[in-house]
Order: C-alpha cells, then structure tokens, then sequence
C-alpha cells in the first residue's frame, strides 16, 4: 500500500510543479496608430516628466478629428489655481526617423505651442507625449471618454 501512495503523491508534486512553471499569460497592450481620429475625445494630463499632478492642479484637452481642432482648460500656470481656456488647431505629421509628432497653434494669438511632441504608447486609454526638443519633458495622458 505504501508504494501506491508514494507514487500518488509523486505524480501529484510533479503535476503541481508543471502548474505552478507554466508562464501567466498577461493580456498584450494594443498600441494604436496616432492618428486625429485615435486621440480624438478628453484626456487629462496625470504626469509630468516622471511627477504626478499636484492636488489640486489640471491639465484637460479635448481633441476633435474633423476640424482638427482643440480645448484646452488648465490651472498649471495659473496663480491661485485659477483655470484658463485656450483653443486652438492642431496637426499631426509623421516623421519616419522618430515617428508621429502632434503640432499646435493657439487661436488667441496665433502662437504655436511652446514644444512639437513625439506622441507614444497611444493606447485606447492613455497616450505619451515627448518634447522633440526636450526628451526630458514628458507628459503622460489618460482618456476621459471617447
């Protein structure tokens, strides 16, 4: 009788260990072409090169495709956290050495934005932008809706 248990719990250990080594599958990231209509909708900023957002403190932007326009509300610059709006016209060209870089003009003046951004890791939630100028400015988007 012993032997049969021994070689029940062996089979048992063997087959524990088989389980326990088989690799997790984690779900793939679908990263999407940047694109007006893929980053058309709300996003609100939620990191700045490497730092969350202060309490207290916003960065929303609302891309809309077809006219390629934009709104911006934010308090990041504001004294007193006092909101301000800006809007505005964006493009997005594709630059093949470092890929899609999202442009801006302001309406108020006509300015354009103080950076082009290399726009990365465009998900259907969250989107990376980068300073082509400045690798260390890094700003990272989260989808409000859609």
């Amino acid at each position: 009788m012993k032997p049969i248990i021994k070689i029940i719990l062996t089979i048992f250990s063997a087959a524990a260990l088989v389980c326990a080594c088989n690799k997790v599958d984690t779900p793939s990231v679908e990263y999407l072409p940047v694109t007006a209509n893929n980053i058309s909708g709300d996003w609100t900023l939620v990191e700045f090169s490497g730092v969350k957002l202060a309490k207290g403190t916003y960065m929303n932007i609302t891309f809309v495709r077809n006219e390629k326009t934009f709104v911006m509300e934010q308090n990041l610059d504001s004294p007193n956290e006092i909101p301000h709006v800006s809007t505005g016209t964006f493009n997005i060209v594709v630059d093949e050495a470092i890929g899609s870089i999202i442009k801006g003009k302001y309406d108020y003046d006509g300015g354009l934005w103080s950076h082009d951004y290399v726009v990365t890791d465009l998900t259907a939630t969250s989107m990376t932008w980068t300073a082509r100028d400045d690798s260390s400015f890094v700003q990272k988007f989260e989808r409000l809706s859609k």
